[in-house]
C-alpha cells in the first residue's frame, strides 16, 4: 500500500479519536471515511477543494485515484474486504469531467423510487460487509442526487486462541461485575511493549491482520490512550516486553496493566486476560464537519455549486454518516464499517420573470368569435362600467336619504 496514504489515514483517525466523547463504548473507522474525502477533494471547487484535501492529507488532483487504489489494496488482503460505490440520480446532468473523477465501474443509478433506491443501497452494504451491516447509513430523500459510500469488513482468527469463562472482577472500575472473560498464555514476550506510559499488546491473527490493545494509567485521558495506540500502530518504537520483565520482582507493577508474575513454564511468557467485547456506533460526520474538511461543501453554494466536476447542477453535501462495529471474542475478531455521503440538489436562485400588467381603466372594445372558424358572433364597446359595486349603491342611497331628511 502507498505509505503516504497509510500515514494520511492514520492522521485522520488520530484527529477523529481525540474528538470522540468520553464515558461510553465507541468505535470509528478513519479508513472508511478517508476514500470519500479524497474523492470529494478531486470533485470539489475551491475553497472546499483545499479544505477536503487538507483533511484527507492528499493532493486534490490525485485524491480520487488514491481513493480507488487504497480500496483495491485493502480488498487484496486476505482477511479484509473493501468496496467503493457511487450512485447518481438518473435525472442529474453530468459534467464532461465526471468519468475522470468517478470510474465507470464504481457508478450506479438512483431512480427516484425511494423504496427501490433504499433497497439497492442496503443490499450493497449487506453484500460488502458480509452481512455485518445491513443498512446504508443515509436517509433516501427526493433531493438525494449522488451517494458516495465505502464498505469495509474484517474477519480474522487468532493465531493463538483464548479460553473463555464467566469471571467476577474484584478490583478497578468494573469491580463487582461478572463478565465473559478471555485468557491465554503466549511465550512471545514481543507481543507486549511500553510506549511513554502506554502498554500495547499485539494479538496476532492467523493471516494478515493483528489487533493491538492499549491501556494507560488509570487517570489517562481517553484521547491520549487512543492517540498513543494509533501512534504505536504506525510503527513507533517502544520498550519491548523482554526489557519490561527485567524491571521488577513478582508482584511489582512495571507498566500500566502489567504486573510481574510467576510461571511453572521453563521460559518467561505473557498471560493476557480481558473481557470479550462487541461495540457498535453510528456517527453523524457533520457534527465534526470542520475536522473533516466539510465546512464549505455543506454550506449553501454561490453560483453553480461546489462540485462542478460532477455536475453543472448545484450540489451540496447534505448527509455524511458512518455505521461501524467491532467484536473481539475467543477465537477471533470481526469488524465492519459503512461510510456514506449524500450530495443533495439545492434550490437554484429564482429568477424574476417579466410580467405584462394590463389594466382596462378606460373605454375598450370586445368581440365574441367562433373558435374554430374565427367567425365574429358579437362585438361591442364599453364606454363606461355598467355594474357598480353594491357598496356604491348603498352609499348613494345613504347620501340621498340624508339630503331629503
Amino acid at each position: 500500500m502507498d505509505s503516504d496514504v497509510v500515514q494520511a489515514v492514520n492522521r485522520l483517525t488520530s484527529r477523529w479519536a481525540r474528538e470522540l466523547p468520553t464515558g461510553g463504548n465507541t468505535v470509528v473507522s478513519g479508513l472508511g471515511l478517508w476514500p470519500l474525502l479524497a474523492l470529494l477533494a478531486t470533485a470539489a471547487d475551491e475553497p472546499g477543494r483545499s479544505e477536503l484535501a487538507e483533511a484527507a492529507g492528499v493532493d486534490a488532483g490525485d485524491g480520487a485515484a488514491k481513493a480507488v487504489e487504497l480500496i483495491e489494496a485493502v480488498d487484496s488482503a486476505r482477511d479484509l474486504h473493501a468496496a467503493l460505490g457511487v450512485w447518481v440520480h438518473e435525472q442529474l446532468k453530468l459534467s464532461e469531467s465526471f468519468d475522470s473523477v468517478v470510474p465507470a465501474a464504481l457508478s450506479g443509478t438512483l431512480t427516484g423510487d425511494l423504496a427501490g433506491d433504499k433497497a439497492k443501497l442496503d443490499a450493497w452494504a449487506t453484500k460488502h460487509t458480509d452481512g455485518l451491516i445491513r443498512e446504508m447509513p443515509l436517509e433516501v430523500t427526493p433531493d438525494l442526487a449522488v451517494v458516495l459510500a465505502s464498505a469495509l469488513s474484517l474477519r480474522t482468527t487468532w493465531e493463538l486462541a483464548f479460553t473463555e469463562q464467566v469471571r467476577q472482577v474484584h478490583e478497578g472500575p468494573w469491580a463487582g461485575g461478572a463478565w465473559h472473560w478471555l485468557e491465554r498464555t503466549d511465550r512471545d514476550l514481543g507481543t507486549v511493549s511500553l510506549y511513554d506510559g502506554l502498554t500495547v499488546v499485539t494479538v496476532q491473527g492467523d493471516a494478515d491482520v493483528d489487533v493491538l490493545l492499549g491501556i494507560g494509567a488509570a487517570d489517562a485521558p481517553q484521547a491520549d490512550v487512543l492517540g498513543g495506540l494509533l501512534a504505536a500502530s504506525a510503527g513507533a518504537d517502544g520498550l519491548a516486553g523482554a526489557e519490561l520483565i527485567e524491571r521488577g520482582q513478582p508482584g511489582d507493577d512495571v507498566a500500566p496493566g502489567v504486573r510481574i508474575g510467576q510461571t511453572t513454564a521453563p521460559v518467561p511468557d505473557v498471560r493476557l486476560s480481558l473481557p470479550s467485547f462487541k461495540v457498535e456506533a453510528e456517527h453523524d460526520l457533520l457534527d465534526l464537519r470542520e475536522l473533516f474538511g466539510l465546512a464549505t461543501v455543506t454550506s449553501s453554494p454561490r453560483g453553480a455549486g461546489h462540485f462542478s466536476a460532477l455536475s453543472p447542477d448545484s450540489l451540496v453535501v447534505g448527509q455524511a454518516r458512518q455505521t461501524v462495529l467491532a467484536r473481539f471474542f475467543a477465537t477471533g475478531f470481526e469488524a465492519a464499517a459503512v461510510t456514506a455521503m449524500g450530495l443533495m440538489r439545492t434550490s437554484m436562485p429564482t429568477k424574476q420573470a417579466r410580467r405584462l400588467e394590463v389594466s382596462l381603466n378606460r373605454p375598450f372594445a370586445f368581440v365574441a368569435v367562433h373558435r374554430e372558424s374565427r367567425l365574429p358572433v358579437v362585438a361591442g364597446w364599453i364606454a363606461q362600467p355598467t355594474e357598480p359595486a353594491v357598496w356604491n349603491s348603498l352609499l348613494r342611497r345613504a347620501e340621498a336619504s340624508s339630503t331629503w331628511s
